[in-house]
């Protein structure tokens, strides 16, 4: 007697391309979801509330309008040209969203700084994949790049000046 169903091996096939173009709303929104739950309280977060910030520090609500939008909008990108960037685009997710953990929940700002780069890199490289596929992707992803350039200045100062 089989409780849980054994996926089928063309599960992993090619056959099954729209079901996995379809996982990166999927997972973009889980992401959103679970980094938006390492940031939710910081009006009332006495560590960040005393941290020095930059005067270019946007207020809170920004990034709750922002970061829903970009999300949205990697995911298109995402999944137009999903064949191509499928593997680097989940692990810059991953990266994306252990970040709001690493710098709101775990207090570790310079860690933070690491990941964002990090993830600046990445996000570069699937860029130019992008500009050699796809001109709209290209188009819609760049924003992202440019919030995770922002966001690592802010992050950078954060370190520096505190």
């Amino acid at each position: 007697m089989v409780i849980f169903p054994i996926p089928s091996e063309d599960f992993l096939e090619i056959d099954n391309l729209f079901d996995k173009k379809l996982s990166v709303f999927a997972f973009t929104f889980l992401a959103l979801l679970l980094g938006g739950l390492s940031s939710s309280n910081t009006g009332d977060d006495i560590w960040y509330q005393e941290l020095t910030k930059s005067s270019l520090n946007p207020p809170g609500y920004v990034f709750g309008i922002v970061w829903p939008i970009l999300y949205l909008f990697m995911s298109i990108s995402a999944y137009r040209v999903f064949e191509k960037i499928y593997k680097i685009f989940f692990i810059q997710l991953f990266f994306n969203t252990i970040w709001s953990w690493l710098f709101f929940a775990f207090h570790l700002p310079v860690i933070a700084l690491l990941d964002i780069w990090l993830l600046i890199f990445l996000n570069v490289k699937i860029t130019i994949v992008l500009f050699k596929t796809d001109r709209i992707s290209t188009f819609l992803y760049m924003p992202y790049v440019i919030w995770l350039c922002f966001a690592s200045y802010l992050n950078l100062f954060i370190v520096i000046n505190n």
